[in-house]
């Protein structure tokens, strides 16, 4: 059998139905004793006496929080509705009860990116 590449095994996987892919899904789980399951983080930290090391996971989801609006209240609003799909009341609304999430859920480059727009917009912005 020929290799296959990456487009190739998406442009097989657009032609299945759900069901077909979540069988595949299943098989390969099975053939390779993986799961498919999204890790969830554990919030329990290390056991009482026990010298458990805590390794911190890169983030790869940020929220892109407006602290303070400064000086151009007018140019964040501006810059609040290019990174959102918000009207005019809305992203004023937003950047008037400031502190308060532009972005949430966003990736690192993306959010980055909004930081950079609002800073130079003149807003005061963290990304948590």
């Amino acid at each position: 059998m020929a290799k296959l590449t990456v487009e190739e095994l998406i442009a097989a996987f657009k032609e299945l139905t759900l069901v077909e892919v979540s069988e595949f899904v299943k098989a390969f789980e099975e053939e390779f004793d993986v799961t498919a399951a999204a890790p969830v983080a554990a919030a329990a930290g290390p056991a009482a006496g026990g010298a458990a090391e805590a390794v911190e996971e890169e983030k790869d989801s940020f929220d892109v929080v407006l602290d303070a609006v400064g000086d151009k209240k007018v140019a964040v609003i501006k810059e609040v509705r290019a990174l959102t799909s918000l009207g005019l009341k809305e992203a004023k609304d937003l950047v008037d009860s400031a502190p308060k999430a532009v972005l949430e859920g966003v990736a690192k480059d993306a959010a980055e990116k909004a930081k950079e727009q609002l800073e130079g917009a003149g807003a005061s912005v963290t990304l948590k």
